[in-house]
């Protein structure tokens, strides 16, 4: 059952706790690392066999395969498919960063050069749940910055299949190659490259713990947007709020992960228990009922604060990947809001909104990192370089200045490089 705590009556780590499993898994990914570092796609092969107990003879999806995936879905889920990709390319759309220069002075010149990664990879999940809206999340933003090369991995079925609407997914978004292997080892695959699978540029997407820490591992290498951990959602709710529509809010994110966390913080005390038996009793009508029962019970809890001012302050201490603002006028608060992923205003929008079809992306920092993180964005896929001209005239009238700052930090080379150029000795 999801517990009901009054803010200011319990200790503040039972607040804020997040329940994570105790698994040490950094020695067996690791070793994983290592494995397809030295053997490469026979390692991939063996890997798969192992973890997804399927024997391939190939790894790289195929374009027949494509075109059965397509087949195979029906023309009403692809018109969703393409619904969403049409608001996600629009929201990221807004998102493309411009060059820049500056040349304000006589004989200076400075600008900043935008350039997109040449080679991206994208882990999309398979085992409990298969998520064709992560591949739109993923590759759109990639596609809008104009990335050369856009890889997807994601474990196969133990039938050597890709899931068909995950390959639907990325027929519509635009990805360019879409290889069958899952878990650390395809981090470390696109992260050193094998014979089958390109050295990307960088590595974004969720995973499991495995996943996670293979990311953490290889990054340096390459990067990564961020190490995500299990799914979350806070609500704010006023007493005004349908406690029908508030748990079946809350259960939409326990049903991804047994570790997921749902959290409600209200100013009611009267709609905490309404809610608290509308979980109980909507549980028991999900078909991933363990799992949803066991997010409740593990890191399920209805936080009950003295007003909504309060209710902000938790939610920013704990940092959520998802905040709904279930209240009376929920612009009035979103200048409060510091941290969060993604915030979701007012009655009418759940966070299955935001999951699917909005168009803001639901690649989100977990694990209270929403306060130094961001969500997946256009800035993922490209980097900067800056670039500076002076003219000799230019350089000649700042000189003794530049050279004054290098002989405080004691680099009598740094001033003599710049000096040079205008005495004989």
């Amino acid at each position: 059952m999801i517990r009901i705590m009054k803010y200011g009556e319990v200790a503040n780590e039972d607040i804020f706790a997040r329940s994570v499993p105790e698994v040490d898994v950094a020695g067996i990914v690791s070793d994983i690392i290592a494995e397809v570092k030295n053997r490469g796609d026979a390692a991939l092969f063996d890997y798969c066999e192992k973890f997804d107990r399927v024997k391939l003879t190939s790894l790289e999806v195929s374009p027949v395969e494509f075109d059965a995936a397509m087949a195979a879905m029906e023309p009403e889920f692809i018109d969703v498919l393409e619904t969403a990709a049409a608001n996600i390319r629009n929201f990221h759309e807004k998102q493309v960063r411009q060059s820049f220069i500056i040349a304000e002075r006589d004989g200076v010149v400075m600008g900043q050069k935008v350039t997109p990664l040449d080679k991206v990879g994208l882990y999309v999940p398979g085992g409990t749940a298969a998520y064709p809206s992560t591949v739109l999340m993923d590759a759109i933003p990639a596609k809008i910055a104009g990335c050369g090369e856009i890889v997807m991995v994601t474990p196969p079925a133990r039938d050597g299949s890709v899931n068909p609407a995950i390959l639907a997914a990325a027929k519509v978004a635009g990805v360019d190659r879409v290889i069958k292997v899952g878990g650390a080892q395809a981090v470390a695959a696109l992260a050193w490259g094998t014979e089958t699978v390109p050295c990307v540029d960088k590595i974004v997407g969720p995973g499991n713990a495995f996943v996670a820490e293979a990311k953490k591992q290889v990054f340096g290498r390459v990067a990564i947007d961020m190490i995500a951990g299990p799914s979350e959602i806070l609500v704010v709710a006023d007493g005004r709020s349908d406690p029908r529509e508030v748990a079946a809010d809350l259960l939409s994110q326990a049903e991804h992960d047994r570790m997921a966390s749902a959290v409600l913080v209200t100013d009611s005390a009267q709609l905490a228990e309404a809610v608290q038996a509308e979980v109980e009793r909507q549980v028991r009508l999900l078909p991933r009922v363990e799992i949803a029962s066991a997010s409740i019970d593990v890191n399920g809890k209805i936080i009950v604060a003295d007003n909504l001012d309060q209710a902000i302050e938790i939610a920013n201490a704990i940092a959520p990947e998802h905040l709904e603002l279930c209240v009376d006028n929920p612009f009035d608060y979103l200048d409060k809001v510091k941290h969060a992923g993604s915030i979701f205003m007012g009655r009418n929008c759940p966070e299955a909104l935001g999951d699917y079809l909005a168009g803001p992306n639901h690649t989100l920092p977990t694990g209270g990192t929403a306060r130094f993180y961001s969500p997946l964005s256009v800035d993922d896929f490209v980097k900067k370089s800056q670039y500076t001209y002076f003219t000799r005239e230019a350089l000649s009238a700042v000189s003794d200045k530049i050279a004054r700052f290098a002989r405080k930090e004691g680099l009598e080379g740094h001033a003599r490089s710049v000096l040079s150029r205008f005495s004989e000795s």
